[in-house]
C-alpha cells in the first residue's frame, strides 16, 4: 500500500449556494416583517402619524416610520439588516461568476450596480427620513435608480433555458417596482399616506421576492461552495507575533519616563533574544515539532492576558515572557508580513493603540478579550491541522535551501535582518508615523495624521506583493529584490523622507515602505538559509534592541549615560540601518553572494496571500472613510465671544496605571468644555511608546483642528494644539537647547470670532540646563512680542518661580514678551504657566489630574472685545478685579461637579484654591 493512501487528506465541507439565497430571502423578510409586527404591537398610533394627519386618518405604516424611529423595532432591524449584508453581497458575486464571459461586459455592469444598490439600500436603512430627510431621499432615490441596471442586466443575463427564473424576475417583479415608484414619488396625493404606505412596503417586498430568483438559478446550476483550510491561512505566529513584540517597549518604558532616566528595567529587552536558546538541539527539535510549536503559541498568549494584572512590573515581566516564547518562533515569511500589516491596520481602526496591547483595556479602548479568543481558535486550528495540510510541512518548519557561494556569512544575514525588522517597527507599525515624519503645520500642505494614513497601508501592500509577483514564474524571483539598483531605490526613498516634509516626504516615505515590505521575504530567507539559526536570530534581535535604545537616546539624551552622544542623530541611526540592510544584497564582484530559491507558491496559495491583502487595504480605506469628519467644527461659546483655554502636560499618554490615557483625557477636556487645548510630551511616534497618535481619540471624537507640532525626526519630547478655530497659520520652533534635550514649540494664528489671535505652546528646558531656560525664555518672548499689540494665549510648561526675576523665565517671558501672568498672585505653581494680551481674562481654574499623569489641568477663560476693538483698560487693576460667578452669566461658569465640596468628578476637582477665580470681563 503506497504511503500517500495512508495519509488523512483535509476534509472538506461542501455548502450549496442556494441556501445563501434562501438565507437572504429569511433575513430580508425577517427584518421589514418584525420591525412591522413590533412596531405595530408598541408604537401603532406614533408611527402611523406623520406631518399631515394621525390615527384614524392615517391607519398604516410606512417603512420609514417602522424602521427608523422607536426601540426596540429600529435595533432588532438594523441587526438583521446587517446579518443579511454578508448573504446579499456574496449573491450579487455570484451571480457574475455564474453569468461572466469572455466576450461580454454586461456581467461585470451588473455585478458593479448590485453592489452599488446595496450599499445605497443600507444607506437609506440606516440614514432614516427622522435622522436625515434629505440624505434618506437622495439614497432612496439612489436604490430605486440601479433597480434599473440591476433587474434589466440581472434577466437579460440569466440563461434562456431557465424560463422559470426570467418570468418569476419580470412579471412578479419589475412591472410593480415601475407602478409603485411612479405612484410613490409622482402621483403623490397629500393626505394618502396609508396608501403610499403600501407603495412603498411593496416595494420592499418585490425587491426580495425579485432577489429570491436567484436561489432557482443557483440550484439549477448545482453551485457548491467548498469550503477547506487554505494552506497560507495566517497562523497564530503572525498577528500575535508583532502585537506582542510591538507592546514590549511601551510596557518597558513606562518606567523610563517616570524615572527620567535608565530604570533598570530596560533589560527586559533582552528577552527579544531568546532564538539563542535554539543552539540546544533538543530544545530546538522540539521547537520544530507541531506540539512544540503549538506549546510556544499557547504560552504566548500570556502576554494578550497581561492586560488583567493591575501592577505594571507585573505585566512587563509577563509581556516579557511571552516576547521570549515568541521570538523562538520561526515564521514563514509571507505571513509575517501579512501579520505585521494586520497589525498596523488594527492599530489604524483603534485609535492608533493596537486592541490587545496590554496598556489598553475595556476603558482604554481595548478588545483584550476578543483577540484571546481568536488567537486560541487560530492555534486550535494549526494543532489539528492534517499532517499532509500544505501547512504543517511549510518552509517555516523546513527553511528552503539555497545555493550559495564559499563565503556567504551567517552574520552577514542576521545583521540585515535585525535593521530591517527594525525600521519596520520604528517606521511602519503605525500608519502615520510617516505622515508624522512629513508634518509643517498650517496651511496643510501634505497628509493629515488622522486622515490620510490608508496610503501608507497601500504602499505596503504593494511591497508585499511584489515578492508574490516575482515568484509566481520563477522559484528565484526574489533575486531581483536584492539587486543593488533596489536598494539604490530604497536609499533615495529614504533621504527624501527625511529631508522633505509635506507630500515630498511624504513620498519619500511611502517609497521607503514599497522598498522595505518588499524586500522583507528575500531577506528573512537569505538569513534563515544561511544556516546557524540560533546564532542568526538571536545576533538579529540583539541588534533590534541596539537599534531601539540608540533611536531613543537622539531624544532622551539629558538623561542618559553617554546620550550627548546620539544627540540630534536620527540621520545617522538611518543611514546605519541602511549599511546594515545593504549586507544582504547582491554586490557584484564580491564572494558569498546567496542565490535564494524559494519553493514555489501554489495558484491558491498566491490568490489568499493576495485577497488578503487587498481586503487589508480595503478594511483600512473604509475606516479612514468612516472617521473622515462630517461634522463642523466650531466653539462652545460663539455668542459672548468666549475661548476657554487649556494647559496639561500628559506624560506620553500613559497614566499612572501604565495605561493608555487618551479615553480618560477626552473625558475631562470634554466636561470643560475647552476651545483651545495645549498638550505636552506628546510625540508618541517612537518605539518606545508604541507608534501611538495621541491626539486621535480626541480630535474625532470631540471635533478639534490639530496641529501635531515638530515631528519625531525632530528630537522633542512633542508639543501638540488642539482648536475649534480655524487655524489659519502655524509654525514650528525647535527652541535653542545648547546644554539639554530640545525644546518644541508651535506657533499658531487662530481665527477666534473673526480675530486673529496667536496661541503659542511650548515645553521649556529642565532645571538642571539653566542656560537652556534663558535661551528658550528669551525666544519665547521674542516670538509673543513680534505680534505686539495683537491678541496674544501662551500655553506651556516653563520651570520657573511665579514673579520669578532675570535670569529665571518668568520675568524674561512676561516682561520681553510684552503679556500678563493668568494669575500672578497663584504663588503655587512651578512648571505650567497661561500668559495672555489683548484679551479680557474671565476665569482661570487649576483642576487636578487624578491619576491621568503627573501634572494638573490648568485652564484659562477669556472674552474677546468687540470685532474692531480692543482692551480698553489693560492696567493691572482692571485685570484683577475679582467677582463671584453669580455676578457673571452661566456661560462663563465652570462645571460645578468639579467643585470639591461636590466630591470632584472621576477624581479630578478644582484645587488649590478651592474653587474658581472669576473675574469681572471688563469694559466692552
Amino acid at each position: 500500500m503506497s504511503t500517500s493512501a495512508e495519509v488523512p487528506k483535509p476534509k472538506r465541507f461542501v455548502f450549496k449556494a442556494a441556501y445563501l439565497a434562501r438565507v437572504h430571502t429569511i433575513l430580508a423578510l425577517s427584518a421589514f416583517l418584525s420591525a412591522l409586527a413590533i412596531g405595530s404591537a408598541l408604537h401603532y398610533k406614533k408611527i402611523v402619524k406623520n406631518g399631515v394627519a394621525g390615527y384614524p386618518e392615517e391607519w398604516f405604516p410606512s417603512v420609514s416610520a417602522t424602521i427608523g424611529d422607536w426601540y426596540p423595532e429600529r435595533n432588532i432591524f438594523q441587526i438583521l439588516i446587517a446579518l443579511n449584508s454578508g448573504p446579499r453581497l456574496a449573491l450579487v458575486l455570484l451571480q457574475y461568476y455564474m453569468h461572466r464571459k469572455p466576450s461580454s461586459n454586461l456581467p461585470g455592469i451588473v455585478m458593479l450596480s448590485g453592489v452599488l444598490r446595496t450599499l445605497s439600500c443600507g444607506g437609506w436603512v440606516y440614514i432614516t427620513s427622522t435622522d436625515d430627510h434629505d440624505a434618506h431621499d437622495v439614497l432612496m432615490i439612489s436604490y430605486i435608480v440601479l433597480n434599473v441596471p440591476w433587474m434589466f442586466g440581472t434577466i437579460a443575463c440569466t440563461p434562456v433555458q431557465n424560463a422559470r427564473v426570467r418570468r418569476r424576475r419580470f412579471f412578479t417583479s419589475m412591472v410593480p417596482m415601475i407602478y409603485f415608484f411612479i405612484q410613490h414619488k409622482v402621483h403623490r396625493i397629500p393626505g394618502a399616506y396609508t396608501r403610499y404606505s403600501f407603495f412603498e412596503w411593496g416595494l420592499i417586498l418585490f425587491d426580495v421576492m425579485f432577489d429570491s430568483a436567484s436561489e432557482l438559478e443557483l440550484e439549477a446550476a448545482n453551485l457548491e461552495v467548498p469550503f477547506i483550510r487554505c494552506p497560507l491561512t495566517v497562523r497564530p505566529a503572525a498577528y500575535i507575533y508583532w502585537s506582542i513584540l510591538t507592546s514590549l517597549t511601551p510596557t518597558l518604558f513606562y518606567f523610563s519616563v517616570w524615572e527620567l532616566g535608565i530604570a533598570g528595567h530596560e533589560l527586559s529587552l533582552l528577552s527579544s533574544i531568546s532564538p539563542f536558546l535554539l543552539g540546544i538541539s533538543p530544545f530546538a527539535k522540539w521547537c520544530r515539532t507541531r506540539s512544540g510549536r503549538t506549546t510556544l503559541y499557547l504560552l504566548s498568549l500570556t502576554g494578550l492576558a497581561a492586560y488583567k494584572l493591575d501592577q505594571p512590573l507585573h505585566r512587563l515581566f509577563v509581556v516579557s515572557f511571552a516576547t521570549a516564547d515568541e521570538t523562538t518562533c520561526l515564521i514563514f515569511c509571507e505571513v509575517a508580513g501579512l501579520g505585521f500589516l494586520l497589525s498596523s491596520v488594527a492599530k489604524h481602526a483603534n485609535h492608533s493603540n493596537n486592541p490587545v496591547w496590554p496598556i489598553v483595556h475595556e476603558q482604554s479602548g481595548g478588545y483584550n478579550k476578543t483577540g484571546i479568543i481568536l488567537a486560541c481558535i487560530a492555534i486550535l486550528d494549526y494543532a489539528t491541522r492534517p499532517s499532509s495540510s500544505a501547512l504543517a510541512s511549510s518552509s517555516a518548519e523546513k527553511p528552503a535551501p539555497a545555493v550559495k557561494t564559499p563565503g556567504g556569512s551567517w552574520l552577514a544575514g542576521s545583521i540585515s535582518l535585525g535593521s530591517l525588522i527594525f525600521a519596520l517597527h520604528c517606521l511602519l507599525e503605525d500608519s502615520s508615523t510617516l505622515i508624522a515624519w512629513s508634518w509643517s503645520g498650517y496651511p496643510i500642505k501634505g497628509p493629515v495624521p488622522h486622515l490620510h494614513g490608508s496610503i501608507t497601508h497601500v504602499a505596503q501592500m504593494v511591497g508585499l506583493l511584489l515578492p508574490l509577483l516575482l515568484t509566481s514564474s520563477s522559484p528565484a524571483g526574489l533575486d531581483a529584490l536584492l539587486h543593488p539598483l533596489w536598494f539604490a531605490y530604497g536609499s533615495a526613498s529614504a533621504y527624501v523622507m527625511y529631508a522633505y516634509k509635506d507630500w515630498l516626504g511624504y513620498a519619500g516615505g511611502a517609497n521607503f515602505a514599497v522598498f522595505l515590505m518588499a524586500i522583507f521575504p528575500a531577506v528573512l530567507h537569505q538569513a534563515a538559509s544561511a544556516g546557524h539559526l540560533a546564532r542568526m536570530f538571536g545576533v538579529a534581535w540583539l541588534l533590534v534592541s541596539v537599534f531601539i535604545v540608540a533611536n531613543v537616546f537622539t531624544v532622551a539624551y539629558a538623561f542618559v549615560p553617554g546620550g550627548e552622544y546620539f544627540r540630534e542623530r536620527t540621520h545617522v541611526v538611518l543611514a546605519v540601518q541602511m549599511a546594515a540592510l545593504a549586507l544582504a544584497f547582491r554586490w557584484p564582484g564580491l564572494r558569498g553572494n546567496v542565490r535564494l530559491s524559494t519553493p514555489a507558491m501554489s495558484k491558491q496559495a498566491r490568490v489568499a496571500v493576495g485577497s488578503t491583502l487587498a481586503a487589508l487595504s480595503v478594511i483600512s480605506l473604509l475606516v479612514s472613510m468612516y472617521r473622515w469628519p462630517s461634522d463642523v467644527i466650531k466653539p462652545h461659546r460663539v455668542g459672548p465671544r468666549i475661548a476657554r483655554t487649556g494647559i496639561w502636560t500628559v506624560h506620553f499618554g500613559i497614566d499612572n496605571e501604565g495605561r493608555d490615557s487618551q479615553r480618560r483625557m477626552r473625558d475631562l477636556i470634554k466636561d470643560m468644555e475647552l476651545d483651545v487645548v495645549g498638550l505636552l510630551e506628546t510625540d508618541l511616534h517612537r518605539t518606545v511608546f508604541g507608534n501611538r497618535d495621541l491626539t486621535r481619540v480626541m480630535a474625532e471624537e470631540l471635533g478639534f483642528y490639530v496641529d501635531i507640532g515638530p515631528g519625531p525626526n525632530q528630537h522633542t519630547w512633542g508639543a501638540v494644539l488642539l482648536s475649534k478655530f480655524p487655524i489659519i497659520s502655524s509654525t514650528h520652533h525647535l527652541l535653542p537647547s545648547p546644554d539639554g534635550e530640545l525644546a518644541p514649540a508651535i506657533e499658531a494664528v487662530l481665527d477666534m470670532y473673526g480675530t486673529n489671535v496667536t496661541v503659542v505652546v511650548a515645553h521649556n528646558g529642565q532645571e538642571e540646563t539653566p542656560l537652556d531656560r534663558e535661551l528658550q525664555a528669551s525666544e519665547l518672548a521674542r516670538i509673543m512680542s513680534s505680534s505686539y499689540p495683537l491678541p496674544v494665549i501662551f500655553l506651556g510648561y516653563v520651570v520657573t518661580r511665579p514673579l520669578a526675576l532675570r535670569p529665571a523665565p518668568y520675568e524674561v517671558m512676561v516682561t520681553d514678551g510684552r503679556v500678563h501672568d493668568i494669575d500672578d498672585e497663584d504663588w503655587d505653581r512651578w512648571c505650567e504657566y497661561i500668559f495672555y494680551r489683548g484679551l479680557y481674562r474671565t476665569a482661570y481654574a487649576r483642576v487636578s489630574r487624578s491619576t491621568i499623569t503627573d501634572t494638573e489641568l490648568q485652564i484659562g477663560q477669556f472674552l474677546l472685545p468687540k470685532h474692531g476693538f480692543n482692551v480698553t483698560d489693560d492696567s493691572r487693576e482692571a485685570r484683577n478685579m475679582r467677582s463671584w460667578k453669580e455676578d457673571l452669566p452661566q456661560d462663563h461658569w465652570f462645571p460645578m461637579e468639579y467643585y470639591p465640596e461636590l466630591g470632584g468628578k472621576r477624581g479630578h476637582f478644582y484645587h488649590v484654591f478651592d474653587t474658581v477665580k472669576f473675574n469681572s470681563s471688563g469694559d466692552q
